[in-house]
């Protein structure tokens, strides 16, 4: 086996912990100061410290990186989780702007932004929980 057959993680594609911090806090940065994401920044707390941990630890794992999340938190069921929340395309559209500015600001290679925002894309459009308006 070659080095070329083994695959490689998204979490490894974009640099590790070090990328996933910074890509979590310029996406809450981006909530907490964006006009266009009020409609988002109203569903959470106002200290954002303990979801952007809980951010980071999810993505590190979803990415391919080390399972901080489901040993802690278990299984993301994250519709299940979000349920409470009314998800629509206007709350999609605000978490994606704030998840592709960061993505431009921590994501140096563009192949790799590219695929990571598919990903990202796709998980935000299945979250919706409310009809299309």
């Amino acid at each position: 086996m070659t080095d070329s057959d083994v695959a490689i993680s998204m979490f490894e594609r974009i640099g590790g912990s070090a990328t996933i911090d910074a890509l979590v806090d310029r996406f809450y940065d981006r909530m907490d100061t964006l006009p266009e994401a009020k409609i988002i920044r109203a569903m959470h707390a106002g200290d954002l410290g303990l979801i952007r941990d809980v951010l980071k630890r999810y993505l590190t794992e979803w990415t391919g990186g080390p399972k901080l999340y489901s040993v802690e938190r278990g299984h993301p069921r994250l519709r299940q989780r979000h349920i409470g929340f009314a998800i629509g395309d206007a709350e999609r559209d605000a978490w994606l702007l704030c998840m592709r500015g960061a993505l431009e600001e921590t994501v140096t290679d563009a192949a790799t932004r590219q695929d990571l925002d598919k990903a990202l894309s796709g998980l935000a459009d299945w979250m919706r929980n409310r009809q299309r308006s």
